[in-house]
């Protein structure tokens, strides 16, 4: 055996600790959220805020929350996603981030460990379509996830979904995405309407950008910390780019005012004209791989 996996408690959260070849992932029970992942004597890969609160019912500020059926708030879903809820307060991201799963089996090879997550049987399903989302979580040289979607019901569901990935940077003012050149988005922050990214993603100012017409690999290279981060997706044609930069953070819980310099968030997607639209019995992977390698 090279893994171990090992309850823990974090504040009110339980979570489990996997250990594999000199790298630790803690995932939450809650939402079945990555927390951190980290290589022994290296900088981490997931960020997570120094302020994060792990209490139940409540998000985590930072690591890698399940945003799904919805991604973002209601309201700005397709309307083939409004229409199939009545809800009078739909919350932000969906609903199972603040859900109980289970860790349902774990298989263990040469090369490294992979852990199956599913919902709780005392997960609220009030509100959720006959859908079953589940989390495959692979650990090797690299950190893999795969968002599973079946529908078991009689009609097709409308999804719109995301891995909320948070990445942990030396500078986000001095990192440059590569990969999103020429690929079309829309502006959040520009009265939603659509561009098109004409060269390597920089940050200067807060960024809420939602891309679509992804290539398979998309890069962060960052010379802080010698390092480029590859994410190679399948799935998936849709991201969501984010930095809440100097303003915004200050109106942020859970997160420093300083924090927008140590994290970006490139979210791995089924959003707008990407959302995922499931048939009866129909079966659906999403899935995204990190790895690092020196710059």
């Amino acid at each position: 055996m090279t893994a171990s996996v090992t309850q823990i408690i974090r504040g009110d959260l339980p979570c489990w600790e996997i250990r594999h070849r000199h790298q630790t992932l803690v995932i939450a029970e809650q939402g079945a959220q990555v927390l951190s992942y980290q290589r022994d004597g290296e900088h981490p890969l997931i960020w997570l805020s120094e302020k994060a609160a792990y209490q139940r019912g409540q998000g985590v500020r930072g690591g890698v929350p399940v945003c799904w059926p919805w991604f973002g708030g209601l309201d700005f879903n397709p309307e083939e996603i409004r229409q199939q809820y009545a809800l009078a307060e739909p919350p932000a991201h969906g609903l199972v981030r603040q859900q109980p799963w289970t860790l349902q089996h774990t298989r263990e090879d040469s090369d490294g460990i992979t852990l199956h997550f599913g919902l709780s049987n005392q997960a609220d399903r009030q509100s959720l379509p006959a859908v079953e989302p589940t989390l495959t979580v692979r650990l090797d040289d690299g950190l893999s996830l795969a968002l599973n979607n079946h529908n078991h019901g009689n009609t097709p569901v409308w999804i719109s979904q995301a891995l909320h990935s948070y990445f942990a940077v030396s500078d986000s003012r001095q990192v440059t995405v590569h990969g999103l050149e020429t690929c079309p988005y829309v502006d959040a922050l520009d009265d939603w309407q659509s561009h098109r990214q004409e060269s390597p993603l920089t940050f200067v100012a807060e960024t809420d950008r939602l891309y679509l017409q992804l290539p398979d690999t998309v890069h962060i290279d960052d010379p802080g910390w010698q390092r480029r981060l590859t994410l190679s997706a399948s799935g998936s044609r849709s991201a969501v780019v984010w930095n809440p930069w100097i303003d915004k953070s200050r109106r942020l819980t859970q997160f420093a005012d300083d924090a927008w310099q140590r994290m970006l968030c490139i979210e791995t997607a089924r959003v707008l004209d990407n959302a995922l639209l499931l048939g009866p019995d129909e079966q659906h992977s999403m899935v995204v791989r990190f790895v690092t390698t020196a710059l």
